[in-house]
């Protein structure tokens, strides 16, 4: 008899061999889930294909028009603005990370938390603020005139507040903390023995940042500055306000102005061109380079500890955005709200405040759902085809607003005209407006822009249970749906939590497609500070300004918590 030895690993080896070959047999086919993930991606993906679709229509002279007038001012602009915003937040965001990361000195503590505080600042409430406060007629330039005996203009330099410049700094304040976040983990996650080697062939503090620390982090930091331009195309509020002729402006007035969708389209088409090229680009210059991080020791505490002079620089250049991204607008909207009519404005933020919450919480709730569906749909199955579905249906957040409003509204007007005349034809009645113009349409934007938001957080969360887990289910017969109930929704409260938490917050902030696609009469409390700052009538906007940066302190805070946790589970 041949004499056999028993192998623990050959054993289990073998015995998950059956469960994986029918797991890659049931992903090769159309399963339910398949099916369902390519409805999503088609139904989500579907805006872009519109823009792209209704940018092939005829133009008539709008588009000539626009070429000889103002089109090379709205490119000009557009790149100009992103430009200075990314050189803001790459600055603003690294030296802040640094500091914090490898640095001691009083104050760091509670600096390393309160840096992400002006991500609850949106980018057009602080522009707001600082006008009413630096411009002509504010307290700042009054104070001046008044203390030197100016009278006009020209008897002083000031800064134009309402330029491009502005309109880039204000905007550098409030977009940093997306770089800052990202570049703080790539240091952290790095391991400390790179950092001793560095040291050991000579190289001081700044030697070993610009030739270990700034390389390795940098695909976290060009993640980073990528979301930072992606708002910043977004963004209407500020540059309208501002008055600079970004390509997004461009699309509004077009649109509005104009009366003509097509050339819109063919702006938007730009701006989708744009967001690609700026991705394309980062891969290009990422090359065939591979960042991958030794975990034999991370870092665990800054290392060197700074002292008089040196550490009063650090603390002032970590406070300084913390203070002009964050509290300076906090002070300024609160002394605005305490000088506005409180009873009257009190009681119409209420109603504002119940129309953003009933916005944002629906477009959470389906985002939600949506991504726990596309990223457990994408487990099960493991395919490049499901996956990259997955990817397409969730590429709305790198579109602007004005942009996916375009690939909405107009193809949701179309399919209304559809039905009204199908139903005046044969029935006799009128259906009205179905989808565009009302709340519909508006909830399925923001899905479509913020899908991506509670999609990573699902994935995020998904990566940490073991696919061992799931066989073991399947052992014991549950069916993938059960599966998902009984093992993986509990596992993944904490992820679907943060996903619905900052789709609820960015769908409060969200300023060009609540105004293009709501209702009539229909207002939030974004839409009223528009308003109310376009008429320039601040103290009417600060209630419901400050209401909106309440609500996008929840997400900070547990993004805060949830980095220390992270540390102080890794120690």
């Amino acid at each position: 008899m041949q004499d056999t030895q028993t192998n623990p690993a050959g054993a289990a080896s073998a015995a998950l061999q059956v469960p994986n070959q029918r797991a890659r047999s049931r992903s090769s086919r159309l399963d339910g889930w398949t099916l369902g993930i390519l409805a999503l991606a088609a139904l989500f993906f579907s805006p872009m294909l519109a823009v792209l679709g209704i940018a092939l229509d005829n133009s008539g002279d709008a588009w000539t028009h626009l070429a000889s007038t103002v089109l090379g001012t709205y490119i000009g602009q557009t790149l100009l603005l992103i430009a200075g915003v990314g050189a803001g937040v790459l600055v603003i965001g690294v030296s802040t990370a640094w500091l914090v990361t490898l640095f001691e000195f009083r104050g760091r503590r509670v600096l390393q938390w309160a840096l992400l505080l002006p991500l609850a600042m949106p980018s057009y409430i602080v522009a707001y603020a600082y006008t009413d406060l630096l411009e002509f007629a504010g307290p700042v330039q009054t104070g001046l005139r008044q203390l030197f005996g100016w009278h006009r203009p020209g008897d002083y330099w000031f800064p134009e507040i309402r330029s491009l410049g502005g309109a880039a700094t204000f905007m550098s304040l409030v977009l940093y903390p997306y770089v800052y976040l990202l570049a703080r983990a790539a240091f952290v996650e790095q391991s400390q023995n790179l950092w001793d080697a560095a040291r050991g062939l000579g190289h001081d503090t700044w030697g070993c940042f610009v030739r270990v620390g700034l390389p390795l982090a940098r695909p976290a930091i060009a993640v980073g500055v990528l979301l930072a331009l992606m708002e910043t195309l977004n963004d209407f509020g500020t540059v309208d306000y501002f008055a600079v002729q970004t390509l997004t402006v461009g699309v509004y007035r077009v649109w509005f102005g104009m009366n003509n969708t097509p050339a819109a389209a063919q702006l938007a088409s730009m701006v989708l061109v744009l967001v690609l090229v700026m991705a394309a680009l980062e891969h290009i210059a990422r090359g065939r380079r591979r960042f991958q991080f030794s975990q034999s020791a991370p870092r665990r505490d800054p290392i060197a500890c700074l002292h008089g002079a040196r550490a009063m620089l650090a603390f002032l250049a970590c406070a300084t955005p913390v203070a002009f991204g964050f509290l300076v607008p906090a002070v300024l909207l609160g002394a605005s709200a305490i000088g506005s009519e409180e009873a009257a404005v009190g009681v119409s933020t209420l109603g504002l405040a119940f129309n953003s919450i009933a916005v944002a919480g629906v477009a959470a709730l389906v985002c939600l759902c949506g991504g726990l569906f596309l990223a457990y749909g994408a487990r099960l199955s493991g395919t490049g085809f499901v996956r990259t579905a997955t990817r397409l249906a969730s590429i709305g957040y790198a579109v602007p607003g004005v942009v996916l409003a375009v690939g909405v509204l107009i193809p949701a007007a179309a399919l209304d005209n559809l039905i009204d005349g199908f139903m005046r034809q044969y029935f006799g009645t009128a259906t009205g407006l179905i989808f565009s113009g009302t709340l519909y349409a508006l909830v399925f934007a923001c899905t479509v822009r913020f899908l991506a938001l509670s999609f990573g957080s699902v994935e995020a969360g998904l990566t940490k249970i073991t696919p061992n887990m799931d066989a073991a289910a399947r052992s014991l017969g549950h069916r993938p749906a059960g599966l998902l109930a009984r093992i993986h929704f509990p596992l993944l409260r904490g992820s679907l939590m943060t996903g619905a938490m900052l789709v609820f917050v960015d769908a409060m902030k969200e300023l060009p497609m609540t105004l293009i696609l709501r209702p009539f009469n229909f207002n939030t409390l974004a839409t009223h500070v528009y308003e109310y700052a376009s008429y320039e009538a601040f103290e009417q906007a600060a209630l419901p300004a400050l209401a909106i940066v309440a609500a996008g302190l929840a997400p900070v805070i547990s993004l805060s918590l949830g980095f220390a946790g992270s540390r102080r589970s890794s120690h």
